[in-house]
């Protein structure tokens, strides 16, 4: 009898198709979901309209990292002195258990690829909060927001 694991299965997907949730104003265009990678990661297209961005989270299960493909955004890192301005072809890592946030600081739209290891939960919580934002018609309430990200081992900042 063969014990070994099950190998995920290729996969192809065209621009601008995959899984599409609406987060906080910034659209995700799931290019890869950890159910297809085995929960090796998840990789998704965010297109960050000006002025949006994720606000200063931590996470406690997955490191998440973001490569830039077009316009800029600005990120704040924690143990950095001050946020660091990242334009298309720059990388950032955001490791888990070290608080970071990103926004589209410019006028144009910026497009990042995310990558989430291991993958499963962020997908999952994303999907909550684009579910809590169309039932509220536009932002979701702070306190559903922070309730939603604490299921998933996310601390939102609430602003001060």
């Amino acid at each position: 009898m063969d014990m070994q694991p099950s190998r995920p299965q290729a996969l192809c997907r065209a621009a601008g198709a995959g899984h599409v949730q609406n987060v906080l104003g910034v659209t995700h265009i799931y290019k890869a979901l950890s159910a297809e990678t085995a929960n090796a990661f998840s990789l998704h297209e965010a297109i960050v309209p000006p002025g949006a961005g994720a606000p200063p989270h931590t996470h406690s299960r997955e490191d998440e990292s973001f490569y830039v493909l077009s316009g800029e955004v600005v990120v704040d890192l924690e143990g950095e002195s001050q946020p660091i301005r990242v334009g298309a072809g720059g990388f950032v890592y955001g490791p888990r258990g070290r608080r970071h946030a990103y926004r589209n600081a410019s006028e144009r739209e910026a497009r990042l690829l995310v990558i989430a290891t291991p993958g499963a939960g962020l997908e999952a919580m994303f999907d909550a909060i684009d579910a809590a934002g169309q039932a509220a018609k536009g932002m979701p309430p702070l306190d559903k927001l922070l309730a939603i990200a604490a299921q998933y081992g996310v601390a939102i900042q609430p602003p001060a």
